[in-house]
C-alpha cells in the first residue's frame, strides 16, 4: 500500500490569556513533533482520552487548522492552509464526521439538501438528486427521507445522515472524529458495523478517532494511541490491543468493555 496522508513534525500551541498585566501569556502545546502515515485503503484508530491530541490532528491533516510547525502531505502534494477554493482538490476527494450528529446538521433544511452540500460547494457533476437517493441506501436508510427534516430522526438515523453527507461526493479518506461517542451503546455498534461494510465496500481509507479503543476494535487495521500531544505507541490492532508496550495503553485497555455490533436500529 502507498501513503495516502502524512505528518511530519506536527506541532500545535495555542496561546492563552495572560494571567495579568506583566507575565507573558501561557502556551498550551497541543501536539508537539508528531510523525503519522495513513496508507491507502487502511483502517486507522487514533485513540486517546479527552486532550490527548488527537482531535487537534486530524484538524491539521484536513486543514482544518494550521500547524505551529511541521508540513501535511496528501498524495504526496503539500496541504496548505488557505482559502476554500485553494483546498477544494483536498475537500474533493476527504470527508469527515463529528461527534454530534444533531449540531452537525442544519435543523431547518431537509434531509436531501444537507446530503447535497458537498455537492453543490464542490461542483460534482451528475444527478445530485440521485447520488443523493444512492448514498441514503448505502447508510441504510430509506431514499424517501431526502423530503424529512433532522429532528423527525432518531441520533443513530441523524448519524447515518452525518455519514451520507461525509460520502456523497465519493472521497477516498473518511475521517470520523469521536462520531459515536454521542450515542447510546446499541447505535454505537450499529454505527460501527456500517463503517466497515462501507470501508469495505468503497475501499475508503479510514481515519477513526475515539477515547474509547474498545469502540474500535471491530473495524481498525492499525491503532495509534496518543497521550499529552504525542503518540506514545502505535502498530497492528492486534499486537497493540495484545501485546501493549506503554502503560498508557494499557491502562486503557484495562477499562475496555466487550462490543459485539448490534443487527437492530434506534
Amino acid at each position: 500500500m502507498s501513503t495516502l496522508i502524512s505528518g511530519r513534525g506536527l506541532t500545535r500551541q495555542y496561546t492563552l490569556p495572560r494571567r495579568d498585566l506583566f507575565s507573558a501569556p501561557p502556551i498550551r502545546h497541543a501536539l508537539t513533533g508528531v510523525d503519522i502515515e495513513v496508507q491507502e485503503r487502511e483502517s486507522l484508530a487514533i485513540i486517546g482520552e479527552s486532550g490527548s491530541g488527537k482531535s487537534t490532528l486530524v484538524r491539521l491533516l484536513l486543514a482544518l487548522d494550521k500547524p505551529t510547525a511541521g508540513t501535511v502531505e496528501y498524495r504526496e502534494r503539500e496541504v496548505r492552509v488557505g482559502s476554500a477554493r485553494s483546498l477544494h482538490w483536498l475537500r474533493r476527494d476527504t470527508g469527515i464526521v463529528f461527534q454530534d450528529p444533531y449540531a452537525s446538521l442544519d435543523p431547518r433544511m431537509a434531509v436531501g439538501s444537507i446530503i447535497a452540500e458537498p455537492l453543490r460547494a464542490l461542483r460534482i457533476p451528475g444527478n445530485h438528486r440521485a447520488l443523493v437517493a444512492e448514498v441514503l441506501e448505502q447508510v441504510g436508510l430509506n431514499p424517501d427521507h431526502a423530503a424529512r427534516y433532522p429532528h423527525e430522526f432518531s441520533g443513530g438515523q441523524r448519524q447515518r445522515i452525518a455519514l451520507a453527507r461525509a460520502i456523497v461526493h465519493k472521497p477516498s479518506l473518511l475521517v470520523g472524529d469521536e462520531p459515536l461517542s454521542a450515542l447510546d451503546v446499541t447505535v454505537r455498534a450499529q454505527i460501527l458495523e456500517l463503517l466497515a461494510q462501507l470501508h469495505r465496500e468503497l475501499d475508503l481509507t479510514i481515519v477513526l478517532v475515539s477515547h474509547d479503543i474498545g469502540l474500535v476494535q471491530h473495524l481498525s487495521d492499525r491503532v495509534v494511541v496518543m497521550k499529552d500531544g504525542a503518540i506514545v505507541e502505535q502498530g497492528a490492532k492486534n499486537d497493540v490491543l495484545h501485546s501493549p508496550q506503554h502503560a498508557y495503553t494499557q491502562s486503557l485497555l484495562a477499562s475496555v468493555p466487550t462490543l459485539v455490533p448490534g443487527r437492530t436500529d434506534n
